[in-house]
């Protein structure tokens, strides 16, 4: 895939690094991103359903103030220091390169959607924000019913709604989802940087727990959106998902645990933050999930979600915006 994509956002938070930050550190700021490059997947183990992939980027970013909101503007309470990036913000190059694998087994009950990935972010500039970064995302699968959501191919368009659009003998179904479905799912993820020297990660290329991401990814659900930012994180996630009869709707239940670390040593000892969401999802025939969750339990309030499955865009990857 070769690609091009922009993005502007006015209204983004920043509560500070680490762990320890409170709400009253809340500030707003604005960012444009522009990535272009690509990427490939080569598969080379049937049986499991495993390959090989990389990227080559190039990002482009500029923070900018934003002011109007409810919180003062990032560069009023935060300076390059406590926000690092903030001043500056250089052209990168950044490279990638993974393995994944998809497999099933037990008579179609269990599936497993395993990557790891190495990315290093290279400061074109020598400002001193090159580091490296190795992602782990183990999700598990048992079906209640031998049944999936199949995960769709890279290489699928935004009107391709299962595994293989060349597989003429399954259609794409053309009303609502009739059939049972329940799922019971686990997901492990942790991102981990490597930083030489005096060097520091940049805050708009930190993860965060929170919400939902930048990309949209839902973690801890209950907090604020980017609640905790910080260069290494760790993300415990279990979900139910059970259809209402053959009715199209169906209801969803998750937990969440997570932590973040401005050092990676740092990461098994700092606090768990915890999370919990139940609601409705709707099953539509080839049409991806939309879900209405209440999420709670993070004790910094509550959080109502409306989302719609992001395979709505196509199965294409999309790089990530950090």
């Amino acid at each position: 895939n070769l690609y091009a994509q922009s993005i502007s956002l006015n209204k983004l938070t920043f509560f500070g690094e680490g762990p320890r930050t409170t709400t009253g550190g809340r500030s707003f700021f604005g960012m444009t991103e522009h990535i272009f490059g690509g990427n490939m997947i080569r598969p080379f183990y049937e049986k499991l359903n495993m390959g090989i992939f990389g990227e080559v980027n190039g990002r482009s970013v500029d923070i900018r103030p934003s002011t109007g909101q409810p919180s003062p503007s990032i560069e009023t309470l935060y300076t390059p220091l406590t926000a690092p990036g903030l001043a500056n913000q250089p052209f990168f190059l950044q490279l990638g390169a993974g393995i994944r694998m998809r497999p099933s087994t037990k008579n179609n009950l269990l599936h497993f959607n395993y990557s790891a990935m190495y990315q290093p972010f290279i400061d074109t500039s020598g400002s001193g924000f090159s580091f490296q970064r190795m992602t782990f995302d183990l999700y598990q699968e048992i079906s209640l019913h031998h049944t999936n959501l199949y995960v769709a191919r890279d290489t699928n368009g935004p009107n391709d709604c299962k595994v293989d659009p060349s597989d003429k003998k399954s259609p794409c179904p053309t009303s609502t989802s009739r059939s049972v479905q329940g799922s019971l799912g686990l997901r492990v993820f942790t991102s981990l940087s490597m930083v030489p020297g005096t060097n520091v990660v940049p805050f708009y290329f930190q993860p965060t727990l929170g919400g939902s991401d930048i990309n949209g990814t839902p973690a801890l659900s209950s907090y604020q959106d980017y609640r905790f930012r910080a260069p290494n994180v760790l993300l415990l996630q279990e979900s139910f998902d059970h259809s209402i009869g053959k009715l199209p709707l169906g209801i969803t239940v998750r937990a969440d645990q997570g932590k973040v670390a401005l050092l990676r040593g740092d990461l098994g000892s700092n606090p768990w933050r915890h999370s919990y969401a139940a609601g409705l999802n709707l099953r539509a025939g080839g049409f991806p999930m939309v879900y209405l969750l209440f999420a709670f339990g993070g004790h910094e309030g509550t959080h109502t979600i409306a989302n719609v499955n992001t395979s709505l865009l196509g199965g294409s990857t999309r790089p990530s915006l950090f």
